[in-house]
């Protein structure tokens, strides 16, 4: 089956799971099933991302393909910053047609994308299956997970930040926005650069992805821990576009979807594993957590390049 096919029929069945949360909030149905149709749209992502990403490689040329990247992370952080303004607009209107909106929005990209046909090259037809997971598979998927987490902190703690600096709640905007603005303006200068880094330039983005980790957690001041924001924000993209550059040349060939699919599993990783930690620690124990989760991979890439 076609790669394209194939994620048409994906997207389709989130669509209609989150149709299905819609219809059954309409009609006041129970809390549990709400949560069981939403854990089914988002069971698909993983997948839906992977075969999306593999089938980019087949309608971007090799040599355009980090451009094609950082316009996908610009798009993808503006759409960040922009879809919760649109779902919160169109949910005074009515909370069932944000959610018919947002997911009928979803589907659009995927019934734009031209279908493309699966054709492996000749060495790759001949080629021995390879393992799915590598150590240097690995490593890159962790890196992957352990910036996802340090973004979620931010994000997710950006209210509790404000409060702690005696700001309203609203004033949550003043890191994640800053944080938003630097990761597209990092995705733009991927896109610009059109390269794929360095292993000694990612361990220097990874660098400065920890100290601005350490600074939120310190939380000297408003301005520093905004400036800590900026920092994770602006090598977001970057690393991004990396992670995604040195699995499609490490994965097995006719593994590709699923190494994409396991890229997307370990950002929301990162994301859980953040999230629980924030419900079980406060804020800056949680920071101190993802900052150090930061330091060991690192150490991890700089003793990998020796």
């Amino acid at each position: 089956m076609p790669p394209t096919i194939f994620l048409r029929l994906l997207v389709a069945f989130r669509t209609v799971a989150l149709g299905a949360v819609a219809l059954l909030a309409h009609y006041s149905a129970p809390l549990l099933w709400l949560v069981f149709f939403s854990a089914l749209a988002g069971a698909v992502n993983g997948a839906a991302f992977g075969y999306l990403r593999s089938v980019l490689n087949q309608l971007a040329p090799a040599e355009k393909l980090p451009r094609a990247l950082g316009i996908a992370s610009t798009l993808n952080e503006v759409t960040f910053v922009l879809a919760p303004v649109a779902a919160s607009g169109l949910g005074s209107l009515s909370p069932v047609f944000a959610v018919l909106a947002i997911a009928l929005l979803g589907a659009a990209p995927a019934l734009l994308v031209p279908t493309v046909l699966s054709k492996p090259k000749e060495e790759e037809v001949h080629q021995a299956a390879a393992s799915l997971i590598s150590p240097a598979i690995l490593l890159w998927l962790i890196c992957a997970a352990a910036g996802s987490s340090t973004v979620a902190a931010l994000e997710i703690g950006a209210v509790a930040l404000a409060l702690h600096f005696g700001y309203a709640p609203t004033l949550a905007i003043l890191f994640t926005v800053p944080l938003c603005i630097a990761s597209v303006a990092g995705g733009i200068w991927v896109s610009v650069r059109n390269r794929m880094g360095s292993r000694r330039a990612v361990l220097i983005q990874l660098m400065i992805m920890t100290g601005g980790a350490i600074l939120a957690t310190l939380q000297i001041s408003m301005a520093v821990t905004v400036l800590g924001a900026v920092l994770v924000g602006a090598v977001l993209a970057p690393l991004g576009t990396y992670y995604s550059l040195a699995l499609d040349s490490l994965a097995p060939p006719r593994k590709r979807p699923e190494v994409f699919a396991l890229l997307r599993t370990a950002n929301a990783t990162g994301i859980i594993l953040a999230s629980a930690v924030m419900t079980a620690v406060s804020l800056q124990t949680a920071l101190i957590v993802v900052s150090c989760a930061m330091i060991c991979v690192v150490a991890a890439v700089a003793w990998s390049s020796h």
